[in-house]
């Protein structure tokens, strides 16, 4: 069942290509330029595409008189229906295993930390190099990586889960399912589309990149924005209409995904030349987005006039803030320093809620993440090479376990479903953990 998942969803975008083709086509042969190249733009089709004349109306008469036929036969419309035909596709995201966890409701009265349950881990693939970062997307179907060696893998959930049984029947199980080359230098980020099946990457050769992970032979990116800066975070707003690129400027550079048209804020804050954006991060709705930069600060950034409305200045004393990501009522920041710091804030006053001490991490771009329940944090503590987990409201320290990597891993990406997780390494490899059952 699961591996004719992959099958239906692929199928279904191939069939929304065609159909966004067919009407651009239609609109641009009836001379209706502006329209074909509006639609063009927002469905991320070419306006050039070639398509028989009136092939639109074409099918549109045949299926309109298919549909009367079978009325006059006595077959219900609903025989083909596409909504119930198709399985929960892309972008489809389950239900949440627990409510999210309210750090606002806390009492002073101290509560008992709970216990992270045991994982099971599977040494997944290697790059040719150093591997960089990872992404889930949103769904948890897929999670993907980035090389120093400039590759992408992309790889299918079920697949790793399928690969990870102790009697797999059908044989070696491949669960990479593209490999995409398009880069000319290290890859600093990805991110996927919320609705549909792209993926973008972030990278040292100023380019972002948009690759169509629906096609089964396509290697290389069908879009690019050249950027003026490295790109070391992207980050898609929920409409999938816009996207955030952290650079080595200060300031966060927006972009409209139809138009590539680069927006920056033009009430941003006095930033000095170490302002580099180590880590981009949008709220659920797209309302606020936060930046962690290398000069120590956490900045809180308005989703619609792109003002920075916080800054919370030292929140990593001198050292580098390496990542932030709000928590799921975007109420809170989590955000991780090179000051050996794992740090919670309230984003309505700025104030420090908690603080998850006892990992050190000074030298590498240190992910701390919350699991898919916000129940637990998780991040790296570098010199014994370990994966540190706190209970998040009490902030107790409730396990440390080898991260299975040789030498120090260097991202931690926990998927937003369900309890897995991957690490990337200096090693080149990448690791999959699961809840054990």
């Amino acid at each position: 069942m699961e591996n004719s998942s992959l099958e239906q969803v692929l199928q279904d975008a191939k069939l929304h290509r065609q159909i966004n083709s067919l009407i651009v086509a239609h609109l641009r042969d009836n001379n209706l330029y502006q329209a074909a190249s509006v639609v063009a733009s927002a469905t991320m089709t070419s306006l050039n595409d070639e398509a028989p004349p009136n092939k639109l109306l074409e099918l549109v008469a045949k299926g309109l008189a298919v549909e009367k036929d079978e009325m006059l036969r006595g077959v219900p419309s609903s025989a083909f229906d596409l909504g119930t035909s198709i399985p929960s596709g892309y972008g489809s995201i389950p239900a949440p295993r627990t409510a999210a966890v309210d750090f606002g409701a806390v009492q002073e009265t101290k509560s008992s930390s709970k216990s992270f349950p045991k994982h099971e881990t599977r040494h997944l693939s290697e790059h040719k190099n150093i591997a960089r970062c990872a992404r889930f997307s949103p769904d948890g179907k897929f999670v993907a990586t980035g090389s120093s060696d400039t590759s992408i893998k992309l790889f299918e959930v079920a697949k790793i889960k399928q690969m990870m049984l102790p009697d797999a029947r059908d044989g070696p199980v491949r669960p990479v399912i593209r490999t995409f080359y398009d880069h000319l230098q290290p890859i600093n980020d990805l991110d996927f589309h919320p609705q549909n099946t792209v993926l973008i990457s972030g990278s040292k050769d100023n380019t972002i990149k948009f690759f169509d992970f629906s096609k089964m032979t396509a290697k290389r990116a069908f879009r690019v924005i050249q950027d003026t800066h490295n790109v070391r975070s992207v980050s898609f707003h929920p409409s999938g209409d816009f996207l955030l690129a952290g650079t080595d400027h200060p300031i966060p550079h927006l972009y409209d995904i139809n138009t590539f048209q680069c927006y920056l804020s033009a009430n941003s804050p006095e930033i000095d030349v170490n302002g580099a954006i180590n880590q981009v991060r949008y709220s659920a709705t797209g309302g606020m987005y936060v930046t962690a930069s290398k000069d120590g600060t956490i900045r809180l950034w308005d989703g619609v006039t792109a003002n920075c409305v916080r800054s919370i200045a030292g929140a990593h004393g001198t050292a580098e803030a390496t990542s932030a990501n709000f928590t799921k009522d975007q109420r809170f920041v989590l955000s991780s320093g090179k000051d050996s710091t794992v740090k919670l804030w309230e984003v309505g006053t700025g104030k420090l809620v908690k603080q998850y001490l006892g990992a050190t991490h000074t030298q590498l771009r240190c992910q701390a993440v919350f699991n898919d329940t916000e129940e637990f944090v998780l991040s790296i503590d570098e010199p014994t090479n370990e994966i540190v987990i706190w209970d998040a409201l009490t902030a107790e320290k409730v396990a440390k376990w080898p991260s299975n990597h040789i030498g120090a891993f260097r991202w931690l990406e926990h998927s937003p479903t369900e309890a897995a997780y991957v690490t990337c390494g200096t090693d080149r490899s990448i690791r999959f953990w699961k809840e054990s059952l």
